[in-house]
Order: C-alpha cells, then sequence, then structure tokens
C-alpha cells in the first residue's frame, strides 16, 4: 500500500472495507475461476468464463453464482486486514530513518506480508473452493447420467445436496483435526508469497510516478488504475501456483478426474495430461478478479474511510 502514516486500526478497518466490497462485486468471477481451474481433459464443462456462468444461472440460479460468498465475507476482512497491515508493518521496519525502501527491501517486506495472511488464507480458499466447485460436479453427473441414457432412478444420485461451510468444517475437524483446514498450505505460500513480492513493490513505484513531490499523496485516479495494474500482473505471474493450489485443495473430484498426493504430483500429472497451458488456467478470471479487488483497497485507503469511521468514536474526540 502507499506509505501514508496511518494507524493500525484504521489499517485493519481499511482492509476489512476493501475486501468485503471487492469480493462482493467480483465473486462470481472468482466462482467461474475455480471451476475453469478444476475441470480437466475429457471432463470439460465450461467452454469459457462466460459460458461457465451463463450454465451456472440456468442450472443453479442467480444466487448459484454467489455459492461460497458468505466464506468470503465472513474471513476476507481479517485476510486483508492481515495482509495490508502486515506489509505496512514490514515495510516502516525495513526502512532506514524513514529513507526510501530498495526493491529488495520492498520485496522482502511483501514477502513477510504473504506469509502472515496464510492463517486466514489457507482455511478460506478450503473451503469456499469446496462449495464453489460443487455445482460443477452435480452437473458434471448429471450429464454422464443422461449420457448413457440411465433411468430416471439411477440419475438420482447425481442430484447436489447441498452442503455448508459450516458442516464441512465440521466433518474435516472430526476427521482431520484442525490440519484438515490446512490442506494445501504450502500451495498457497507459494502462491500468495510471490504475488505479494510483485504486487506491493509494483504498486509503490507505479503509485510514485502520480506523485508531484515524496511529500506529496498521488491523484485518487493513480492509486486506482496502480492498483488494478499491480494486482492484475501479479495475479496472472502466480496462476501456474493458483491452479495447484485449487487442485489440491479440492476434496470432491469430478468422474475419471485425476487426485493428488503433493504440489510435486500435482505438477507433473497436470503438465503430462493437460500440457503447460493447464497452468493458465482462469488466469484472465483471476485478473479480473485481483485487479478491481486492489483497486478498491485503494480507493479505500485514499478516502480514509476508516480513520473517519475512528474518528468519529466518543472517545477519539475527547
Amino acid at each position: 500500500m502507499a506509505d501514508k502514516q496511518i494507524s493500525l486500526p484504521a489499517k485493519l478497518i481499511n482492509g476489512g472495507i476493501a475486501g468485503l466490497i471487492g469480493v462482493t462485486c467480483v465473486f462470481p468471477i472468482d466462482l467461474a475461476k475455480t471451476r475453469l481451474q478444476n475441470q480437466q481433459n475429457g471432463q470439460r464443462m465450461y467452454t469459457s468464463m462466460s459460458d461457465c456462468l451463463i450454465k451456472t444461472i440456468r442450472s443453479e440460479g442467480y444466487f448459484g453464482m454467489y455459492r461460497g460468498a458468505a466464506v468470503n465475507l465472513t474471513l476476507v476482512t481479517p485476510e486483508k486486514a492481515i495482509k495490508l497491515a502486515a506489509n505496512d508493518f514490514f515495510r516502516h521496519h525495513l526502512s532506514k530513518d524513514g529513507k526510501k525502501l530498495t526493491l529488495l527491501r520492498e520485496m522482502l517486506a511483501g514477502c513477510g506480508a504473504g506469509t502472515c495472511q496464510v492463517i486466514v488464507t489457507t482455511p478460506m480458499e478450503m473451503l469456499k473452493i469446496q462449495l464453489q466447485d460443487a455445482g460443477r460436479i452435480a452437473a458434471q453427473k448429471k450429464l454422464m447420467a443422461a449420457q448413457a441414457q440411465l433411468p430416471p432412478s439411477a440419475a438420482e444420485p447425481a442430484v447436489e445436496r447441498r452442503t455448508t461451510a459450516t458442516q464441512i468444517t465440521r466433518e474435516l475437524l472430526r476427521s482431520k483435526g484442525i490440519a484438515g483446514l490446512y490442506k494445501g498450505l504450502g500451495a498457497t505460500l507459494l502462491r500468495d508469497v510471490p504475488f505479494s513480492i510483485v504486487y506491493f513493490p509494483l504498486f509503490a513505484n507505479l503509485n510514485k510516478l502520480g506523485q508531484k513531490d515524496s511529500n506529496a499523496k498521488a491523484p485518487f485516479y493513480v492509486s486506482f488504475l496502480s492498483g488494478c495494474v499491480a494486482g492484475s500482473t501479479a495475479a496472472v505471474a502466480v496462476n501456474p501456483c493458483d491452479v495447484i493450489k485449487t487442485r489440491l485443495q479440492s476434496l470432491q473430484r469430478g468422474v475419471n478426474e485425476d487426485t493428488y498426493s503433493g504440489i510435486l504430483d500435482c505438477t507433473k500429472k497436470i503438465w503430462q495430461k493437460e500440457g503447460p497451458t493447464a497452468f493458465l488456467k482462469g488466469a484472465y478470471c483471476r485478473a479480473l478478479v485481483i485487479a478491481p479487488l486492489f483497486g478498491i483497497a485503494q480507493v479505500v485507503y485514499f478516502l480514509g474511510i476508516a480513520e473517519f469511521l475512528l474518528d468519529m468514536l466518543p472517545q477519539r474526540r475527547a
């Protein structure tokens, strides 16, 4: 984020507000990304993002595009708050007497932020993916039953049973303990740490291009565009890691779809069976999700919404 000096509570509120607004706006695109990344060759249900969203609305209704949104809306506030506040924390402690950070130190601050956020990101993504991909698996089973011309009674199991994040959480805790919620932790680190290493230095340097001098704040539109460009660039750069993470965290598989024992096994099978282009599945969806999400984060920071709210508290006015 910009190097604007604001209090830790304000940073946490800013991150939370930005996350809530961003998720609400772009969640259907994120759902399409998950389903596109999870489908394997020979079992393709969707040809593009628009095809995925259209089929989702037809089979699951409008609110089908928001399956798993409750998990994100609940956990995105601490996730984004940790990410943004941690980056500012590390930038502050890595700066020497207020001097400009070197690129290496900016990258180290981003690395620290990405490492801290996985505490919340991993279980959030784990639960969200199960809910987002459930419709794809149910639709695939239904289609295969129809193609096999099975009688209605045989096709009945293909009808999807709606599960909730609470049910999934309870089952994971019962069967695997807390570690069950952190399945894919290594892959999440592999995605989020490089993302933050790319995003935060890139945003800081793009934002500085709009500053008339070192003490002036960049114009609103510069911060917004810098957040969008840096976010989409970092998102595409780490998309192969996101594909691996999505596959590893999916507990349910479609018919004849591969299972994976770890990062290396997943990478090898995707490369051999689907080719290198499979690592770019959902890349444009991810860019469309991340760009406005981080652009909105810059809007929230620019407007100082959190500081305004904190100043309204009686104890702050006293």
